[in-house]
């Protein structure tokens, strides 16, 4: 029997190790991008319809963010909730929560560069018409928000993907704990070097899987989306 018929029976035949990895990595990876959502877009609409002082500082700092080394912000989250660190009283190092915290930061400047980026695209003179109708400040931006919602979709799904597909950081802060934090890049690491090459076949094929239907989703849904607007 070879590798790829193993780890093809460790998915069919529900094995228990394997599933928890998957299901406590869409766990993790899914609550920050929902935590991300909730603060990226509002800030990417902010920074895309409003102007300030400093904007194109905080632009520059989103872009940078956007490419910044994962292994870095690990560090960084890794110094934050260590014993001696600022946020060590919450106790939170090796376990799921710092990983969802080093994945938020991961994810944040993600969602709000895309999510700026479209609401920059549509048409200046759809929020002047709106504007001109009496449209609040906040029915304005839910307005071009849903004129961009193909662009803040792809803003999510790109956060989504940039997190669940990462090594460096969850794996500095979480530790790879059997049964705790080992999801499932850290864990096709681990079984990688310990010569499970059937186990870390199945979980890259989960992880591939994964990225594949969001893809897939996403362009159906752009797809219906343009659609709606011919």
């Amino acid at each position: 029997m070879n590798y790829w018929q193993e780890a093809i029976n460790l998915l069919v035949g529900g094995n228990s190790d394997v599933w928890a990895i998957i299901i406590l990595s869409l766990q993790v990876s899914g609550l920050a991008l929902v935590v991300s959502s909730i603060i990226g877009v509002p800030l990417g609409s902010l920074i895309g319809l409003h102007t300030f002082p400093g904007r194109q500082l905080v632009i520059a700092l989103v872009y940078t963010g956007m490419g910044f080394p994962p292994v870095v912000i690990g560090l960084a989250v890794f110094l934050l909730l260590s014993r001696s660190g600022p946020l060590g009283f919450l106790g939170w190092l090796f376990t799921p929560s710092a990983m969802v915290l080093a994945q938020v930061i991961l994810a944040l400047p993600l969602v709000i560069g895309f999510t700026m980026a479209a609401v920059l695209a549509v048409d200046p003179a759809l929020r002047i018409q709106i504007r001109a109708l009496g449209a609040s400040p906040t029915q304005t931006t839910l307005a071009i928000l849903w004129e961009a919602r193909v662009g803040v979709l792809v803003a999510l799904i790109a956060g989504f993907g940039g997190i669940i597909s990462e090594v460096g950081a969850v794996m500095l802060v979480g530790g790879n704990i059997q049964g705790s934090t080992r999801v499932l890049t850290t864990a096709i690491v681990l079984e990688t070097r310990k010569g499970a090459f059937d186990v870390a076949i199945a979980l890259a094929l989960v992880l591939l899987g994964i990225t594949f239907v969001i893809n897939l989703a996403m362009l159906q849904l752009q797809g219906t989306l343009l659609k709606a607007k011919q």
